[in-house]
């Protein structure tokens, strides 16, 4: 059985603010649906993705802001932050751990979930490991993304 994430919504307090940011951001709007006053869904897609994102109105009972942690997967992930923040996104500078320990957690690019032993380094991976080089950035709400570098994929990936 295959079982593939298709859409991920994320609570919103503006609309239009949140759709017109995921466009600055590159994501291509699929749906933008108000059938009434009370419910609207725009569905946005990341260039390259299978996966799309719902942001509305009557869509979910979540704080706005209060999503954490959507990994953009990029192949050059110093490329990908220069295009975000050529688009006028607020990006942070490329970081990774210097233990190799998996960047978890969000807070405005801080690490949000202390794991033991994690080193947070400035810069690529020296290696450009994959899985081992990120960025982070926030929504005007606060949901929090990471972009994530991965040139080789792990076994039965």
């Amino acid at each position: 059985m295959d079982l593939k994430l298709e859409l991920a919504v994320l609570p919103v307090s503006d609309v239009d603010r949140a759709k017109a940011f995921y466009e600055k951001a590159g994501f291509r709007v699929d749906l933008d649906a108000s059938p009434t006053d009370q419910w609207r869904a725009v569905h946005l897609t990341p260039p390259g993705s299978e996966c799309a994102i719902l942001l509305g109105k009557g869509l979910t009972s979540a704080a706005p802001g209060s999503t954490q942690g959507l990994y953009l997967v990029v192949t050059d992930v110093e490329a990908a932050r220069g295009e975000l923040v050529d688009r006028g996104i607020d990006v942070s500078e490329v970081f990774h751990d210097a233990k190799g320990l998996l960047f978890h957690g969000h807070a405005d690019g801080a690490v949000a979930h202390e794991i033991p032993g994690q080193e947070r380094q400035a810069g690529p991976h020296p290696d450009r490991a994959s899985y081992g080089s990120y960025a982070t950035f926030s929504d005007p709400d606060g949901n929090g993304w990471v972009l994530q570098e991965i040139t080789q994929r792990a076994p039965g990936r």
